[in-house]
């Protein structure tokens, strides 16, 4: 779980940052009004869902990654327990809560890594 700082979540949230929580596809799982949802491929790697009746946005699949980012928000029960920033290069909200900031992406999701002072 984290913030998302760049352009495109961003815009898609609606705000000045995204907060994220990434799972494994298996261990998402839509109970009710799935018949609803659709899907725009923005890019190979972010595959917005969205609720077709209220426009609500729901998730983002990132096939790339095999993980699912379900907006924190749409998860009633859900203890949000951020641990990173990720494109804080691109911010326009500077949050000062003494956790990592990367300049873009972990590495092992084809980031650089690299981390950046708050």
């Amino acid at each position: 779980m984290g913030y998302c700082h760049c352009r495109s979540c961003r815009s898609w949230s609606g705000g000045p940052v995204n907060a994220f929580s990434l799972w494994p596809p298996e261990a998402v799982q839509v109970t009710k009004g799935a018949e609803h949802i659709a899907t725009f491929a923005k890019t190979e790697m972010s595959h917005r869902q969205f609720c077709r009746l209220c426009g609500g946005h729901l998730m983002a699949r990132h096939p790339p990654l095999n993980m699912v980012d379900v907006f924190s928000a749409t998860i009633p029960d859900l203890r949000f327990e951020p641990a990173v920033h990720v494109n804080y290069a691109e911010t326009v909200l500077p949050i000062r809560d003494g956790l990592p900031k990367l300049k873009d992406f972990p590495a092992e999701f084809g980031g650089s890594g690299e981390a950046v002072p708050e």
